[in-house]
């Protein structure tokens, strides 16, 4: 997400938040307009998904969704009054976590609503380990895919293991998988896939879906066939790297992907505890 977008997002949530019993609260008439969903009745879907997540939770769904008026302008100086909901940051956050998250306003809600400090530096980094996680997700996918239509053409395990292989050694410019493991100091039993930046990712899965891709289009079959698809592909994704600057084995280690996966998982448990704290004062 750019730069210029998350400043701009920020300043219209800030903006947004206001004081409701001593909690910091936002109106839904508001949030709908900065997600972007131009009507009501198609936001309060997404509410009431939200609600039932509350309600599942075992949490008062009355305490986070208060039900109140809010004045409106209307044409020719008018106002009228309509319903809205004054929601807390949990509140908030559910709603976020139930939207439509390939909608920029929603992906970048999901993290403000999520960190408890306000403050932009803080969500901007929380926001690239939202974007790492997501791309080993999508790459532990595209493998899957791969894996399924080559079963289908003659490979086994060993054969799609063989066919990775080449294909990391083509994308390291000569090292093996096990030789990056080495070098990254990868602990044994963990995919090299969980400790590497984003970037790597991201082109680690270019090529996978370059392979499967290809396979069906060129009606490849067999290990040989498809292990020489996979390497060209590889190399083809690394030349484009290098063109850019970019060394793949020369990037340094990313933190554990199942660690940041289970911190973006207690985010949302943190923040229901932190409003609790407050409202018992």
């Amino acid at each position: 997400m750019k730069k210029e977008l998350i400043i701009e997002l920020f300043q219209k949530f800030e903006n947004a938040c206001y004081l409701f019993n001593n909690l910091e609260c936002w109106s839904a008439r508001e949030l709908q307009e900065i997600l972007g969903y131009t009507e009501w009745r198609n936001f309060l879907k997404v509410v009431e998904k939200a609600k039932k997540a509350c309600g599942n939770a075992d949490i008062a769904v009355s305490d986070h969704f208060v039900e109140v008026n809010k004045m409106i302008e209307i044409g020719k100086g008018g106002q009228r009054e309509v319903d809205d909901l004054a929601l807390t940051r949990y509140a908030c956050y559910l709603i976020a976590q139930n939207g439509d998250s390939a909608k920029s306003e929603i992906s970048f809600a999901q993290t403000y609503f999520a960190v408890q400090t306000r403050k932009q530096e803080i969500i901007e980094q929380r926001l690239l380990d939202v974007d790492r996680v997501i791309a080993r997700d999508k790459l532990s996918k595209s493998e899957k895919k791969l894996s399924g239509i080559i079963y289908e053409r003659g490979v086994d395990d060993k054969g799609f293991a063989l066919i990775r292989s080449k294909g990391d050694q083509a994308l390291f410019g000569g090292f093996s998988t096990n030789a990056m493991k080495h070098k990254l100091m990868i602990p044994d039993g963990r995919p090299l896939a969980d400790f590497l930046p984003t970037l790597t990712i991201k082109a680690k899965d270019f090529a996978t879906e370059l392979t499967s891709h290809n396979v069906i289009e060129k009606n490849l079959s067999g290990t040989h066939q498809i292990t020489g698809e996979h390497f060209e592909n590889n190399v083809a994704v690394r030349k484009m790297l290098l063109e850019r600057g970019v060394k793949p084995e020369s990037l340094p280690p990313a933190e554990d992907v199942k660690k940041v996966q289970r911190k973006l998982d207690g985010d949302g448990k943190k923040l229901l505890k932190d409003i609790q704290k407050k409202k018992g004062k």
